[in-house]
């Protein structure tokens, strides 16, 4: 980890339900949590952290997994990959099923609002963590859900990829508050197995309008030479120039959460 890897960040514990994890924050002013993807909270992740702040946000990344601050590494994403698919935290391969720790992350979010202040919160998933916004909108404190390359239930077999992960009693309750004016972003490249079309397809049906998908070409021969595997849209893959298709993917999400949380 490298010295300025969090630097800018408070490092606190937030419990609940006799669990309590590490929680990163850093800014003022509405609430956005940001679940980071695996490994864990890197430094890309921290640097997203920033940007949410530089808005006039709370960015609150709580470390559901690995260490905060570590750099990735192919033994260090194994590793974290194989001790969350066999937590019972997540749901990695059961289908129709949200992941309990949703749970908490809900109860970190209404803390969050109750110490922030605001209209409401924000939440943002990456991969691993990224259907989680969804079982996050139960809980009508949470107003600007994004989920950037979702990748659970992990995509093995067909019924997989149109899996949301999340239940079919809680997906009504997310449609509802859909139906209601909450508005879900979502990320993906468009080769991106991990993240497969037929999820974004089926979040098309179910929530309409209500689904904003940002599908960003890595094809063979795409014009920005966006690589056949990548799959971090606002971390790992992200080049921060203006014109660049991740970086107008982070421009958009960073004005959706301002749009819904900075109404000012």
């Amino acid at each position: 980890m490298g010295v300025d890897d969090l630097a800018g960040y408070a490092i606190e514990e937030f419990a609940h339900g006799g669990v309590s994890r590490t929680v990163l924050r850093t800014g003022q002013g509405p609430a956005v949590v940001v679940m980071a993807e695996i490994p864990g909270i890197t430094p890309r992740v921290a640097d997203f952290g920033r940007r949410v702040a530089e808005i006039g946000c709370t960015a609150v990344l709580p470390s559901l997994f690995g260490t905060p601050g570590r750099r990735p590494s192919p033994g260090y994403l194994v590793s974290s990959l194989t001790r969350a698919c066999v937590s019972r935290e997540f749901t990695a391969l059961l289908r129709r099923r949200t992941s309990r720790v949703t749970d908490w992350l809900r109860a970190l979010a209404a803390y969050e609002h109750g110490r922030c202040g605001g209209p409401g919160v924000g939440a943002v998933g990456m991969c691993f963590t990224g259907g989680f916004a969804l079982g996050m909108l139960l809980d009508e404190r949470l107003l600007a859900p994004v989920l950037s390359q979702p990748s659970l239930p992990l995509p093995i077999g067909k019924r997989r990829r149109r899996d949301l992960g999340i239940s079919d009693k809680d997906l009504e309750v997310a449609k509802e508050r859909v139906a209601d004016g909450a508005c879900v972003l979502g990320l993906r490249f468009s080769g991106d197995s991990m993240a497969p079309a037929e999820r974004f397809e089926r979040l098309r049906e179910e929530f309409g309008d209500g689904f904003l998908g940002i599908e960003i070409d890595n094809s063979p021969g795409n014009p920005h030479r966006i690589g056949p595997r990548a799959h971090s849209v606002l971390t790992e893959e992200l080049v921060d120039e203006p014109g660049h298709p991740t970086r107008d993917a982070l421009d958009a999400v960073l004005g959706h959460l301002a749009e819904r949380l900075l109404p000012d």
